[in-house]
């Protein structure tokens, strides 16, 4: 039986140990509020934060500083305010590695370890990158339209913003699968505001200047959020797209898609933080640079399986 003093004793230890229990706060830099794909990745990683906090018994805090839209210079100035709020690492999804490159370093020389997820700034001091092969994505997606189109007709490339490097990198990745396909020939490369509207706005403006084209590599999926954006018949214009949000499951079952190559944007926010965690409280760096994340075919025959993932995916 504990005496009373041994019971404060015991008290006082705990005390103690709670108050010395390590925190950490990690800062999460997308690159725009409004898209589905970055508020999975901000789910993903509040769920990393609480798994790694009751795994390694640290309190783990996400700092969300994204921008309401997307703008490379708001990023920067993110990742500058969360070194100075004491910011233990920070992830982001570059707009535009050129501008950010500069606030990463900065970031890096203060003692801030940056991971990037998505779209890299591969001239930085990050010590990870998490995401797609952007080279072998455009590939894939050329792949996999050249299938369907069976190697012959004109194709577009929705690209959305021309400065992101993840982009340019996808778009030249389909180019160099078209290579392969005599069959089909590209009319050009679209660039547009990574917007629901702008982007649906580019297709249609498009298609009516170029009525020849049968088909599209969409690099990322931006129209395929709002309804109605397609306004072919479907099945007359062949489409394969990157990403597989909620709403563009709609554009498969339709039969206006035929392929969405989902990024697994949900693991974005939570293996950036299971690599911040890993590196300032494990002091582990992970084995190489590059950690890529495959792309996942869904399909009308798996849609209504695959669709499942988004009630955790995404916030009530």
């Amino acid at each position: 039986m504990k005496t009373f003093f041994g019971i404060l004793l015991s008290i006082g230890l705990a005390g103690t140990a709670l108050a010395q229990t390590k925190s950490y706060t990690i800062g999460l830099v997308a690159k725009s509020q409004g898209n589905p794909v970055f508020q999975a990745a901000r789910v993903g990683a509040e769920a990393a934060a609480k798994e790694l906090s009751e795994k390694h018994g640290v309190k783990i805090k996400i700092d969300w500083r994204t921008p309401n839209e997307e703008d490379a210079q708001k990023q920067a100035e993110a990742i500058e305010q969360l070194v100075l709020a004491g910011a233990d690492g920070i992830a982001v999804s570059c707009s535009d590695a050129n501008k950010l490159t500069d606030a990463i370093n900065s970031a890096v020389k203060n003692g801030v370890p940056v991971a990037t997820f998505d779209s890299d700034a591969p001239n930085s001091r990050r010590f990870v990158t998490y995401g797609v092969d952007d080279i072998k994505c455009g590939e894939q997606v050329m792949e996999e339209l050249a299938k369907i189109m069976k190697g012959r007709g004109t194709i577009a490339i929705l690209a959305g913003n021309q400065n992101a490097p993840n982009l340019q990198k996808r778009a030249q990745g389909v180019r160099n699968a078209a290579k392969k396909y005599p069959g089909i020939k590209i009319a050009d490369t679209y660039y547009h505001k990574e917007t629901p509207q702008d982007a649906a706005a580019r297709v249609e403006q498009v298609m009516q200047s170029n009525p020849e084209i049968t088909g599209w590599a969409m690099i990322g999926g931006w129209p395929l959020f709002t309804d109605n954006a397609l306004k072919w018949e479907p099945g007359t214009v062949k489409c394969v797209s990157v990403d597989a949000l909620p709403p563009q499951l709609a554009y498969l079952r339709s039969g206006h898609v035929q392929m969405l190559l989902a990024q697994q944007c949900y693991e974005w926010g939570f293996r950036s933080v299971e690599h911040l965690i890993n590196k300032v409280h494990l002091k582990k760096d992970p084995e190489t640079v590059r950690d890529v994340s495959p792309l996942m075919p869904v399909t009308k025959e798996n849609v209504d399986e695959f669709a499942k993932n988004w009630e955790k995916w995404l916030p009530k």
